[in-house]
């Protein structure tokens, strides 16, 4: 993957990034759930403008975007074209197992990585990645198998909950919370 895979329409990118592999220091796995978020939606954190909080939102494609969710988890994103990016919300552990266990203080596979929160603390991700790129070290990003794709309303979030921009790996049981019934993309 490289910058071009990421400049584009973050919807897009969102989907596409499905069973991808995503490693942060040899920890992570396959990427089995994504959000879209765009410059004029009015959930995402960049609609009304750069600010000093959002401002790796307006960098690179494939700048990581490393906030802190109602003050309590952090969330990973990477982002698109200026001003957009996508969530990762849910990871398939494959790789660090035990780091990410020790990490999240569970040896349950599916409360390693299965949420925003959940994922940032298995692999290690707080502010200190903002503005990083995930297409360098620390992170490695790779293509992975192409597998049917779920799609459905995001959630987690108050504003613009019907746009069906959430993508999560068919089958996974990963996936932070089941998607409705018949949503394949």
């Amino acid at each position: 993957m490289d910058r071009t895979f990421f400049d584009r329409d973050a919807v897009a990118v969102a989907r596409d990034l499905i069973g991808s592999e995503l490693l942060l220091a040899g920890v992570g796995g396959v990427v089995a759930e994504t959000e879209a978020y765009l410059p004029d939606d009015p959930a995402s954190h960049s609609y009304r403008g750069r600010t000093a909080r959002n401002a790796a939102m307006f960098g690179d494609p494939g700048t990581a975007y490393v906030y802190r969710s109602y003050g309590l988890h952090w969330c990973l994103n990477v982002v698109c074209t200026p001003g957009s990016a996508v969530l990762l919300r849910a990871l398939e552990p494959t790789a660090g197992i035990a780091e990410m266990s020790a990490r999240r203080n569970t040896a349950v596979p599916k409360l390693l990585a299965s949420g925003p929160g959940r994922l940032c603390q298995a692999l290690g991700v707080d502010s200190g990645l903002n503005g990083f790129s995930l297409l360098e070290a620390p992170f490695s990003l790779r293509p992975g198998r192409i597998a049917p794709v779920l799609t459905g309303p995001r959630i987690g979030i108050s504003r613009a909950v019907e746009q069906p921009w959430r993508f999560g790996l068919a089958g996974s049981r990963f996936i932070s919370k089941p998607f409705p019934l018949g949503q394949y993309e």
